[in-house]
């Protein structure tokens, strides 16, 4: 069965597919399902799960069918669950996704100057929801704990991946192959949860039909 992902994104096409694929069901990214590059999904909610299931919704009224859409973001202890819902706009408004990337992480480097490294400690988070025609809803929810170093290293990622040591790892997140990377992150975790509810319900793609 056709899934469509809200995302523009191949590579969370294939990390969705990988996990989702088993279950029966193939991903279609906005673009695979015809949906135009103008169509956007205001990420307005106070929560990781009211922002992954708005998505959901309005790509469900969109295209119809089964819908997966996901929020995802950094929360740091010591900033009260900052930034959360606003990682990706935590400094400000920009176009070009590396220069928000460096101005987010600067930040927050800014915010935590004064916090030791015992108190650093942080999490990303990750909630995908998964939307249907009769207005079914499953939710699921992956965490990476961790905590944030005083200074970027790496290349190998995006966002706030350079600053982001996993727990149990010296390396962090844009250190770290991509396989591994893949293996511990907060959306494969997410997405694994959700494949598990969907066996536990005994809701595979051939039951849920096109």
């Amino acid at each position: 069965m056709k899934l469509c992902l809200a995302s523009r994104n191949a590579g969370k096409r294939r990390e969705a597919e990988e996990i989702l694929g088993p279950l029966g069901y193939a991903l279609l990214t906005l673009e695979e399902a015809g949906v135009g590059s103008e169509v956007e999904f205001p990420e307005e909610g106070d929560t990781f799960e009211e922002n992954a299931v708005s998505k959901a919704r309005a790509l469900q009224a969109l295209v119809g069918g089964w819908c997966l859409a996901d929020d995802s973001g950094l929360a740091v202890d010591a900033l009260g669950g900052a930034p959360g819902v606003r990682s990706a706009r935590y400094a400000a408004s920009m176009d070009r996704a590396e220069a928000r990337d460096r101005a987010n992480t600067q930040k927050l480097l800014r915010e935590l100057s004064c916090v030791a490294s015992p108190h650093r400690t942080a999490r990303f988070v990750c909630v995908v929801a998964l939307v249907g025609p009769s207005d079914q809803c499953l939710l699921a929810r992956g965490e990476c704990l961790g905590e944030i170093i005083d200074a970027p290293r790496g290349h190998n990622g995006f966002g706030y991946d350079p600053v982001f040591v996993p727990a149990g790892y010296t390396q962090t997140m844009a250190e770290l192959s991509s396989d591994e990377k893949n293996r511990i992150s907060h959306r494969g975790q997410a997405l694994r949860a959700l494949a598990r509810e969907l066996r536990r319900r005994k809701i595979m793609a051939s039951d849920a039909g096109e």
